[in-house]
């Protein structure tokens, strides 16, 4: 039996590894109405990342453009603001790119002070993620190669065309690797590499 303190400390150890969204509501005017701890990180990694003359203030350029799109789209399309789709951008430098979704907060007409959420989201690269699962569990160069292809979906057949080597290595490798990773699923595997 698990007692709901337990199950608590979980979850929000778990929510703190993964950083979750960080989550901003700005007026049509671009002004912040609420600003979450995890969107603070976000943009502070975005105005670090970007060249130095990107952004006028706070909120990097990229949150700004993506505030007035969604306004200028709702005004385009009729009064009734929050009906249109988000809009998704990627900013931030190659090493740790951040997705940005907007959209307009439903329900409220133009005249009603209306406001926009954003939610913005690190990007981690597979390349990058299983590069650093290389040195969080001391794989080998070549576990690090069975990996990668384990992150593509890969069989071991496949694994073992691409890498020159035999089925029963590439069992083997995959072996030490849930040893050295505590998973016992390949799907296990890629999850620790890709979210852990």
């Amino acid at each position: 039996m698990v007692l709901q303190e337990e199950y608590s400390v979980k979850v929000t150890d778990l929510a703190d590894r993964r950083g979750g969204p960080g989550i901003l509501i700005l007026t049509t005017n671009g002004h912040v109405q609420y600003m979450n701890r995890r969107s603070w990180e976000l943009i502070r990694l975005i105005n670090e990342s970007s060249s130095p003359h990107t952004s006028h203030g706070l909120l990097p350029d990229a949150v700004t453009d993506m505030c007035h799109h969604i306004v200028e789209r709702q005004q385009e399309s009729d009064d009734t603001f929050g009906e249109e789709a988000e809009i998704r951008s990627i900013t931030g430098g190659p090493l740790y790119p951040v997705l940005i979704r907007g959209m307009a907060l439903p329900g409220q007409a133009l005249k009603d002070d209306p406001r926009v959420l954003i939610l913005m989201e690190t990007v981690i690269r597979r390349e990058t993620a299983t590069l650093h699962a290389k040195e969080r569990f001391q794989l080998t160069d070549r576990e690090h190669d069975v990996v990668e292809c384990l992150a593509k979906g890969w069989t071991n057949k496949e694994i073992a065309a691409e890498l020159g080597i035999t089925e029963p290595t590439i069992k083997a490798h995959i072996r030490n690797i849930m040893n050295k990773t505590k998973c016992s699923t390949r799907t296990g595997i890629v999850a620790q590499v890709l979210h852990g």
